[in-house]
Parts: structure tokens; C-alpha cells; sequence
């Protein structure tokens, strides 16, 4: 039930990220086609009305005295003068707006012709604010605002007071107030990227620190371990050769042949702990079908042990197998340990989509060896079960022994390849 919420909360998550990413890109191009699009009224407006007054604007003047020639009392001739004259400069205007981020230059170079041949301050203050917001180049800035103030004096025919008054305010005003948001943006992208660098070194020293942390425990595991498991191999090795009772003999041959698995699949943990491409392969992971040994090395130990196999066959996943393996193993070791002399069984039974598993015990015949236990058994059988998308109970019976039941999916859980083997 987890697994299925933290996935559905993982893919909705994800779909709102490309959800997010898209709004974000439709978001741009609605609004530099709103920036570029929103503007041509006022600057249509303009340019009607600094085409109506001869003294501003450097073509308004022999513009105006045109109009007066016989040759515009025609309608075609007055068309044409007024797409060149009024509506091809708004729509160029426009265009160059439109790609303000891309060709920037473009647009200060429309802005300056539009000021100082038709006194239209609108694409002007356009530019300066859409230069000042998105480009850092503020020498380049400055020398166009310079060219700009100099169009103004050119185009507009005032005393210098109002002239300064009016540059101020048409110019000035969008220049400070793209110089803040430019400004401010430039700090938000810093800050973020900052943020995003200090999390990848987090990152980093984390992966590190588990690196090192997974070191330590194999130099550890293959220093101690291994070297007792070693020794144990050994030492029953010389009992089985040395031994004149048969069944000694049999017992210390059950004991060497444990010993060396055990030292195989730990060096295959081993070689998952320190995770380098030099180490050994690990070895072949438990499976469904080495239940039967499994049982049958309990029972050589002594153990009377019971296997039945229930349900419909079916398509199991190599993980769903392996955690069905680890159950088992880790009851019938519980067994041996807290219930000696016990009788165990053990039932799997298969489903479609799942596998029911369930090893029992009865009480002990005889007293318990106390033998030494980490105490993490089913701590780390109850993570490994969560983490295969099941479900994992331990409980005493009424007759005094111990059940342990789990249920486990069986499809492949995700993230099942990075679980413990």
C-alpha cells in the first residue's frame, strides 16, 4: 500500500514538474508576444500624432510639407505614403521586440531610428527597459542611452529645461526601473544557482561518506568475519579427516560445507559493499527452488523440518523470490537459536499476484544456547519485505511457539535492484 502511494505521489510529482517546465516555456512566448504585441497601440498612437505636428521628429517636417503636393490628392498615393509612413514602422517596431532577446541590437537601433526620425519615444523606452532587464553589457547601456538623449534633443523642439524634464521621464524612468528588475533577476539566478551548487556538494559529500562508511564495514566484515568463518572451515575440515565415528564425520563435512557458502556469499557482500568494478562477481542469488535445499540442510543439522508447496504456479519475480528465500532462512535460523528441538514447518503458497509465506515452530524440547544475536534479524527481514511492496507478521502461538508470516507481491518492486542481495 506504501510502495503504491510513495510511486503514484513519485509520478505525480514528475507530472507536475513537466507540467510545470512546459507552463514556464508557453508562459515566455505568450508574454514576448504580449510585450511585442501590447505596445503598437500606444506607438501607432504616437506616431499618428508626431506625424500631425511638423516640429518633432526629423521626417515629420518634409513629410508634412509633402502631403501638400498635388500628387497626394489621389487615394492610392495616400495609402502607400501611409503603410510607409505610419504602419510599416509600428509593425517593425513590433518585430524588433519581438526578438529583443536574441538581437537585441535590433531593437535599440528601431528605438533610435523611431525617436530621432519620427520623435515615437515608445519603442525607445521599450528598448531601454528590455536591454537593461535581460543584457549585463552596461558600457553598451550607457552609449545608447547617450545616442538616445541625443535623438530626443534632435527630434523634439524645446527649451533645455523641458527637454531635460521630458528625457527624464520618458527615458530615464524605464531605464532605472530595467536596471532594478534586471538587477534583482540577476540576484535571484545567483542565489538559485548558488543553492544548486551547495546541494550538489551536499550530495557529493554525502555519496562520499557512504562510500567510505561501506569501506569500513567490508574491511571490517572481510578482516573478522571471514577469518573466523576461515577458521571454522578448517578446523572442521581436520575433525572430518581425524574423526572415526561416521556420524562425527558426517556432521564435520555438513559444518566445512556451510562454512565455505557462507564465505562465498560473503564475498559477495563484500563486493556490493565496497562496489568496484574489481571485485568479484556475487554470488547466484536464492531462488524459489533452493527452498527444497534450504530444508534439506535443517534437517541434515537435526531439525525436523517440513516444507509444503500450495497455490497455482505462477510468474515470480527474481526479488519477490529471493525475499521469500530470506523468510524462510531467517525463521528456520530462529528456530535453531530460540526454540531448540523444535519441530518447524514450512508453507509457501503462490497466487497470482501474490506469495504467501509462513514458517512455524513448536516449543522447545530442550534449553535454549543463548548464542550471540545482533538483535536485527527481523528489523532488517521487515525493511526487506516494506521494500518489496509486502507485508511482514511475527507472533507467538498458543502452544507456545512462534509463527512468522509474510505476504509478498510479485511483480519487481521499484528500486528493487538496489536492495540488499
Amino acid at each position: 500500500m506504501w510502495t503504491w502511494l510513495n510511486n503514484l505521489g513519485g509520478d505525480v510529482g514528475a507530472l507536475w514538474r513537466d507540467n510545470r517546465q512546459r507552463w514556464l516555456r508557453y508562459r515566455l512566448v505568450v508574454a514576448d508576444w504580449a510585450y511585442a504585441v501590447l505596445p503598437l497601440p500606444f506607438s501607432g498612437i504616437m506616431q499618428l500624432s508626431a506625424g500631425s505636428a511638423g516640429d518633432v521628429g526629423v521626417l515629420n517636417g518634409p513629410a508634412a510639407a509633402l502631403l501638400e503636393s498635388p500628387l497626394f490628392d489621389h487615394f492610392l498615393p495616400m495609402l502607400l505614403f501611409g503603410v510607409y509612413y505610419y504602419v510599416f514602422p509600428v509593425v517593425a517596431a513590433g518585430a524588433a521586440v519581438l526578438l529583443r532577446r536574441s538581437r537585441p541590437q535590433w531593437l535599440m537601433a528601431t528605438g533610435f531610428g523611431m525617436l530621432l526620425l519620427f520623435g515615437n519615444f515608445v519603442p525607445a523606452a521599450v528598448a531601454l527597459y528590455s536591454y537593461a532587464v535581460h543584457h549585463a553589457d552596461r558600457r553598451l547601456l550607457t552609449g545608447w542611452f547617450a545616442l538616445y538623449c541625443l535623438a530626443f534633443g534632435l527630434a523634439v523642439d524645446t527649451d533645455l529645461l523641458a527637454q531635460a524634464f521630458l528625457v527624464s521621464a520618458i527615458l530615464l524612468v524605464p531605464l532605472v526601473f530595467g536596471l532594478w528588475v534586471g538587477t534583482r533577476r540577476q540576484l535571484v539566478d545567483r542565489l538559485q544557482e548558488r543553492a544548486e551548487r551547495l546541494e550538489h556538494e551536499r550530495y557529493l559529500l554525502a555519496e562520499q561518506a557512504i562510500a567510505a562508511e561501506r569501506t569500513r564495514i567490508a574491511r571490517e566484515m572481510h578482516d573478522v568475519v571471514a577469518h573466523r568463518v576461515s577458521l571454522m572451515v578448517l578446523h572442521a575440515g581436520g575433525l572430518e579427516v581425524s574423526a572415526e565415528d561416521p556420524r562425527t564425520v558426517e556432521t564435520a563435512g555438513l559444518i566445512r560445507t556451510t562454512g565455505r557458502e557462507a564465505l562465498s556469499e560473503l564475498r559477495g557482500i563484500l563486493g556490493v559493499l565496497r562496489d568496484d568494478s574489481t571485485a568479484p562477481p556475487t554470488a547466484p542469488q536464492p531462488v524459489l527452488a533452493d527452498l527444497d535445499r534450504l530444508v534439506g540442510e535443517w534437517s541434515a543439522a537435526g531439525m525436523r523440518v517440513v516444507l509444503e508447496r500450495t497455490g497455482r504456479p505462477g510468474d515470480v519475480s527474481v526479488s519477490a523470490q529471493r525475499t521469500v528465500y530470506r523468510i524462510v532462512q531467517e525463521g528456520l535460523t530462529n528456530a535453531a537459536k530460540h526454540a531448540p528441538g523444535a519441530s518447524a514447518a514450512v508453507r509457501v503458497h503462490r497466487m497470482p499476484d501474490r506469495v504467501e509465506v509462513e514458517v512455524a515452530n513448536g516449543p522447545a524440547s530442550a534449553p535454549a544456547t543463548h548464542a550471540p544475536a545482533s538483535g536485527f534479524g527481523l528489523v532488517g527481514l521487515h525493511e526487506r519485505v516494506v521494500l518489496a511492496g509486502g507485508e511482514l507478521m511475527a507472533g507467538s502461538c498458543p502452544d507456545g511457539g512462534w509463527r512468522l508470516r509474510a505476504i509478498v507481491p510479485t511483480d519487481e518492486p521499484d528500486g528493487a535492484e538496489e536492495a540488499a542481495p
